[in-house]
């Protein structure tokens, strides 16, 4: 049952130039759970669906022959949706279930999705519910070095759909998949040619509206938990500590995971309810100060006041979605904080030391801050 009954889901369809997201899109299409669905692209060029077109709707909305929607990004995404959504209430374009934007190759992800997490109409209207991205098996690793916004449409994806796999050596699969794991080591791999990656069952992912379904929090969680047990090793504040980039930090310069040193990703977990103000004093100070170094945050937290209704909470850099009291915790029997982060030359212990702080916690020294303080310039005006 969704809290949010009236807002429409919008999944994110992104990737490098030539990964294969025009392809992938065709077959979703071709999926009867797509037929109340609207499809925003660039161009209709840029997706070959010229021999599904049937007529115009007007305001460059396109009606297809599944019954799917499609209109073109007209001067900013923002104003698109807006038109979008006026033509459904005014009843020019039949209801829709589900939006999927197909962003252009070079496109950094984050600013498509603060258009739908950031501007208020857009969130009365519509819920992010995720992020898609293709990669190309055979170009895949040399992109990734050549390209910030390749590693950046990596990092946030909740899906990675390897395409071109059949192409690839061996070998070449074997890096890209590590590469894969050290700059999104959450998110689910899927390979491109199975029957489950052209279904629209890839595009629904409840994670930036996580109240929609108990069970898309449980799946994040039990992902979490899975990931517990592959990567925890101990940590004086009572974390759970998930640094997926330390062991790569000292590797020789010419390594091609270099590329990949500025973008981490981590998790913190904690045992006890937090205070209210406490959580949003954190988020304040970590989206005002930091904000265009958090690519993405997801949370769910135990507040003191309600402790039995954790609170979740998601955000890309410094524009989050209003907190969601979920009725219930997933799994009872669990009941910790959990955040999981994904930042970008923001250095992990330092965002663990500003959370203990607002906690009251004392700081260990570790090398990473021996480090930031003989540099202090590494987070302006911040000296640990």
């Amino acid at each position: 049952m969704s809290v949010h009954p009236d807002r429409i889901p919008v999944t994110i369809l992104t990737g490098f130039l030539g990964a294969g997201k025009s392809t992938l899109l065709n077959r979703i299409l071709k999926d009867p759970a797509m037929k109340d669905a609207a499809v925003i692209i660039n161009e209709f060029g840029d997706v070959g669906i010229d021999h599904l077109l049937v007529e115009s709707s007007g305001d460059a909305i396109i009606e297809l022959s599944d019954g799917c929607l499609c209109c073109t990004v007209r001067g900013e995404l923002v104003d698109t949706l807006a038109n979008l959504m006026d033509a459904v209430q005014t009843g020019r374009v039949k209801a829709v279930t589900r939006v999927v934007i197909e962003t252009t190759g070079l496109a950094d992800p984050a600013p498509v999705m603060q258009a739908v997490l950031g501007n208020p109409v857009i969130a009365t209207n519509f819920d992010l519910d995720g992020v898609v991205t293709v990669v190309d098996a055979v170009n895949g690793v040399q992109t990734l070095d050549n390209h910030e916004e390749a590693r950046k449409q990596v990092a946030v994806a909740d899906r990675l759909v390897v395409s071109k796999r059949s192409m690839a050596s061996a070998e070449l699969l074997q890096a890209l998949e590590a590469r894969l794991r050290q700059l999104n080591p959450r998110g689910a791999t899927i390979d491109a040619d199975s029957p489950g990656a052209g279904s629209a069952e890839i595009l629904v992912n409840g994670l930036y509206d996580p109240a929609t379904k108990i069970a898309d929090v449980s799946r994040w969680l039990h992902d979490e938990d899975e990931r517990d047990g592959h990567h925890q090793h101990g940590h004086h504040h009572g974390h759970d500590h998930h640094d997926h980039q330390h062991e790569h930090d000292h590797q020789d310069p010419h390594d091609v995971n270099r590329h990949d040193a500025s973008i981490r990703s981590f998790s913190i977990v904690e045992d006890k309810p937090i205070e209210p103000m406490a959580v949003e004093m954190f988020i304040d100070l970590l989206r005002s100060a930091h904000g265009e170094k958090l690519l993405r945050m997801k949370a769910i937290i135990a507040v003191s006041d309600r402790p039995e209704r954790p609170l979740v909470l998601h955000g890309v850099q410094n524009i989050f979605h209003p907190p969601v009291r979920l009725p219930a915790w997933p799994n009872p029997a669990d009941r910790r904080t959990r955040m999981v982060l994904i930042t970008k030359d923001l250095p992990e212990d330092y965002v663990r030391d500003l959370f203990d702080a607002f906690l009251g916690k004392p700081r260990i020294d570790t090398p990473d801050r021996a480090a930031l303080n003989d540099n202090p310039l590494a987070i302006p005006g911040m000296k640990l």
